[in-house]
């Protein structure tokens, strides 16, 4: 496994899809670019929570990860993830949108849930894989698209490009 090194500022103006997507194909040719070995398929993802149509990025302390909880707390949002997968010169792109509500999170919790240090380097500062499950009301859309990579669209991708897995 390559992992890629990316820039992940959002660009003035641009929407939650295009950057998830531009995230995921910067990730993918970055190591599209290190892999010169023939038959080579190459996945780029990237996540982000959206409130509002305000993109919500990892945390970048603490208290940037209470003010994102407390704007998810009791709400709705979404998490985007862009993949990108290369498989020689074809190439397929999307974006996977899963709707959540967190229940409303009282003050002690809240700090609790970020003192465990979860948050960090989460979208949206939490994990719904960890502690944070306790805070999900429910879901629309694939759980795995919430943990970072929807595994069925990925499935479905690389069957679609011919790859045997």
């Amino acid at each position: 496994m390559e992992v890629a090194d990316v820039d992940e500022s959002v660009l003035p103006g641009e929407a939650p899809e295009a950057y998830v997507l531009r995230l995921a194909r910067a990730k993918a040719s970055q190591v599209a670019g290190r892999c010169r070995k023939s038959g080579t398929v190459v996945l780029g993802a990237d996540t982000t929570v959206v409130a509002d149509g305000e993109i919500l990025g990892k945390p970048e302390h603490a208290a940037d990860a209470v003010r994102m909880l407390s704007r998810l707390a009791g709400a709705v949002h979404e998490v985007l993830t862009g993949v990108v997968v290369r498989s020689g010169a074809q190439e397929m792109a999307e974006v996977v949108r899963t709707r959540v509500h967190l229940l409303p999170i009282a003050d002690d919790e809240l700090q609790w849930y970020v003192g465990t240090g979860e948050p960090e380097g989460k979208a949206g500062a939490y994990a719904i894989q960890g502690r944070a499950a306790r805070f999900v009301d429910w879901i629309e859309g694939s759980w795995s698209n919430v943990v970072g990579l929807p595994v069925a669209t990925v499935a479905r991708m690389l069957r679609e490009l011919g790859v045997v897995f």
